[in-house]
């Protein structure tokens, strides 16, 4: 065996023994070289394969732009992909479409300009990262379950306000009727018909609130108004706090827009804000204060309260999952609020306060710009 063919033998065997798909192209996009792995990747055999343009691999989308983006790099120079790697879709033997990461070189050799391509199959990459984003959503959607059944017992007292002042006026019309009709009792019922109406209505109301926060949906982030929703949040709240506490809004206005998923950001104000008022039940005159706020090009969510602050030895496991100190609760609360703002690009910060101060949480989230919309 000579230099030369030892030397190739070694070449195929890597070739074949390589995870990766990797294929060698002329530049007149045809297929020289074609390892196992792409035959397992495309379904074709390499006797298939070789001497075939490339585009029998690519969707056709992609096949007709191919031979022109090859021609204008050996016109032009201008690199499109070469020395890049990234995301694309590749076109099995069968028809099927799945995603695969590209990475291109560029050799020059005595038959010409050719080009090396190598394929990894990123199918279970996106199984894995499906499953992930589903487990995440999962326990996102229990922690908003739990925060519910923590306010059960309050929000039962508040849906029976409305429900009874509904029976009493309906009690009311029926006596009315029974006294007899006539303009002035006409009158009267219609006054109880309206209370009585209103009175479900504002059940109605508070009923849907509540599905819509534990509802499990499909993330959708769209622009919304942030003062909006955060004052929707702070209304859903206040549902469930019996306590005399004084919340104070101070919304700033004429904020930038805010690309994010309603729901989820709602989900960090109810726990910021159930967990203020829990921390300051004790207190002689319990204030708690929601601010939002544009700073440096992000928006900011503030909730702070007139609390003892948080220890120093709490701070260490302040947003790991199921550490709690408090009465209820499964812990997830912190946990979650922080993967949610950081999924949305943000942060959640905390300042413990301590010594005469509350603590204070910031919610930071990025602001849609002109550009961006």
């Amino acid at each position: 065996m000579t230099a030369e063919t030892e030397s190739e033998a070694r070449l195929i065997s890597v070739l074949d023994t390589a995870v990766d798909g990797i294929l060698v192209i002329d530049d007149r996009a045809n297929i020289l070289v074609y390892n196992s792995a792409c035959e397992r990747l495309f379904g074709f055999t390499p006797e298939e394969a070789i001497g075939q343009n490339v585009g029998m691999i690519m969707p056709s989308a992609y096949a007709r732009s191919h031979d022109r983006y090859v021609e204008t790099y050996k016109a032009t120079g201008e690199r499109k992909i070469i020395g890049i790697g990234r995301e694309v879709h590749a076109r099995h033997k069968d028809g099927t479409e799945f995603p695969v990461e590209l990475s291109v070189g560029e050799a020059r050799t005595p038959q010409g300009r050719q080009f090396i391509g190598i394929i990894r199959d990123l199918r279970p990459r996106k199984e894995q990262e499906e499953r992930v984003r589903q487990l995440q959503a999962d326990l996102v959607h229990m922690a908003r379950v739990s925060a519910i059944d923590e306010m059960g017992a309050a929000l039962a007292h508040e849906l029976n306000q409305p429900l009874t002042a509904v029976m009493l006026y309906l009690q009311a019309g029926e006596r009315t009727l029974r006294k007899g009709r006539d303009a002035r009792s006409d009158e009267m019922l219609s006054q109880v018909m309206n209370k009585a109406v209103h009175e479900a209505e504002r059940a109605g109301s508070i009923i849907s609130r509540m599905r819509q926060f534990v509802e499990k949906r499909e993330p959708n982030r769209r622009r919304v108004d942030l003062n909006a929703i955060v004052d929707e949040a702070v209304d859903l709240t206040l549902l469930g706090i019996r306590d005399k506490v004084s919340v104070l809004r101070r919304f700033k206005s004429d904020l930038p827009a805010a690309f994010i998923e309603p729901v989820q950001i709602q989900q960090i104000v109810v726990n910021l804000l159930r967990n203020a008022v829990e921390a300051v039940r004790e207190r002689p005159e319990p204030v708690v204060e929601i601010e939002t706020r544009a700073v440096d090009g992000m928006l900011q969510v503030c909730v702070s309260d007139n609390g003892p602050g948080i220890p120093p030895q709490a701070m260490p496991d302040l947003f790991r999952a199921f550490a709690t100190s408090k009465r209820s609760g499964m812990g997830l609360g912190l946990s979650i609020s922080r993967t949610i703002a950081q999924s949305h690009g943000g942060e959640l910060s905390v300042d413990p306060g301590g010594n005469g101060r509350g603590a204070k949480f910031t919610l930071t989230l990025q602001a849609v710009t002109s550009e961006d919309a």
